[in-house]
């Protein structure tokens, strides 16, 4: 019989300790979902224990979960006002105000629970979130630092940190390089060179990119243009367009859509679509992405699907990745490993033109280091194993630098 059950009877509610009605509560309100109980062991709690702390808080918790919050702030600042040092009680109050949209009000709370506790991760953490939800990036992106320096290995702050890092400049601008060297398949390397220029505004990021490549001794260029529009604090998207008019060395056209978001405990998600033109029918490829941020890893897995053009089979491709972040969001080391071909890579998306779906394997490494203040080197190596032709296998190795430049 579970705990929770065992107070249905009034007689050993009457006798329960505050600690034994506190953990049934817990019980009633995670396992069960049944708020109302969980109330009453609480309530009973409090007539035993009118000072215990945490049996209040987690009512004030209970109140803010199901939309009561005024009760839910009364909760909280009784505790504060007998314990105004307590982490916990700053903690749940300055939740309740970051979710009723209160960021100023929750920064004064998060604030005053510093002044006596200034090593917290968890009220360090939730400074950087709301500090970022009202676009104060710079001072979000001090805060997770500091969250970070108390415990490297925070999840939350891990992953909050990529976020604000991505909003915390206004400008960026990259370039880039690619050399491809086949074993078989073509006697000529493949050259990928790329310029782009990114400006966040209050809708999000826009990027334009300019992509220069020579393969199978043609030359071409393609231009892009990306967005990254934030919904809400939990939502948002990827919308993307690409124009060439050297079709065989760039997509004719190709263009994209993806919704994000960012989920509780530290996992992201995706749903979306690529569409490629070359020169006959459309290519229309639906792509869902699963991450979880542990500790200073991020662990993504992909796949993208292709219903058939001419058969009635889908094709699909995988990847599975890992990073682990040594030092800041920019200071990382990779590795990937997948199966089929990606709509996404600029660089073999190109392959993706033929009516026959031939096996590729990928493995991957790649390394970005922070060089100074503003600037980021990143160095990838790829390593492909193709059937290009039926029953017919080649190697493709591939080598890419790049550097970022914020302002």
């Amino acid at each position: 019989m579970t705990l929770c059950l065992c107070f249905n009877n009034t007689a050993a509610q009457d006798s329960a300790s505050s600690d034994a009605l506190l953990q049934a509560a817990r019980t009633a309100a995670f396992d069960h979902k049944d708020y109302p109980l969980a109330k009453s062991y609480l309530f009973r709690a409090l007539e035993k224990s009118p000072g215990y702390s945490d049996v209040r808080i987690f009512l004030g918790r209970i109140y803010a979960w199901t939309k009561n919050y005024d009760s839910a702030r009364m909760a909280f600042h009784q505790v504060l006002a007998a314990r105004p040092d307590y982490t916990d009680a700053s903690v749940a109050l300055a939740d309740l105000e970051y979710w009723d949209d209160r960021n100023e009000t929750a920064l004064a709370v998060i604030d005053s629970g510093l002044k006596y506790n200034t090593a917290s991760e968890e009220l360090l953490v939730r400074r950087a979130r709301v500090l970022n939800a009202a676009k104060r990036y710079a001072e979000a992106d001090v805060a997770v630092k500091k969250a970070l320096a108390v415990n490297r290995n925070n999840t939350e702050a891990r992953s909050l940190e990529n976020r604000i890092k991505e909003s915390s400049a206004k400008n960026k601008i990259g370039l880039s390089y690619d050399y491809v060297y086949f074993d078989k398949q073509f006697a000529d390397p493949w050259h990928l060179a790329s310029f782009d220029y990114t400006r966040n505004t209050g809708i999000g990021s826009l990027t334009g990119r300019v992509n220069y490549a020579n393969r199978f001794t043609e030359n071409g260029v393609q231009y892009e243009f990306e967005a990254y529009p934030r919904l809400s604090r939990t939502f948002y998207s990827y919308v993307s367009l690409g124009f060439s008019d050297k079709v065989g060395v760039f997509p004719h056209w190709r263009g994209g859509f993806s919704l994000y978001a960012n989920l509780p405990k530290s996992y992201e998600a995706e749903l979306g679509f690529r569409y490629l033109k070359f020169t006959d029918a459309p290519t229309w490829i639906y792509t869902a992405y699963l991450g979880k941020y542990y500790k200073s890893w991020l662990f993504g897995l992909r796949t993208y699907l292709t219903p058939g053009t001419f058969t009635n089979n889908v094709s699909a491709s995988y990847g599975a990745s890992a990073r682990y972040y040594y030092g800041s969001a920019d200071d990382l080391v990779g590795i990937n490993v997948g199966y089929g071909i990606s709509p996404d890579d600029r660089l073999n998306s190109i392959q993706l033109d033929s009516k026959i779906r031939l096996i590729s394997y990928k493995a991957g490494v790649s390394f970005k280091k922070k060089i100074t203040k503003f600037s980021v080197l990143g160095i990838d190596g790829s390593w492909f194993n193709q059937e290009y032709l039926p029953q017919t296998k080649g190697n493709q190795y591939q080598v890419s630098v790049g550097w970022l430049y914020r302002f």
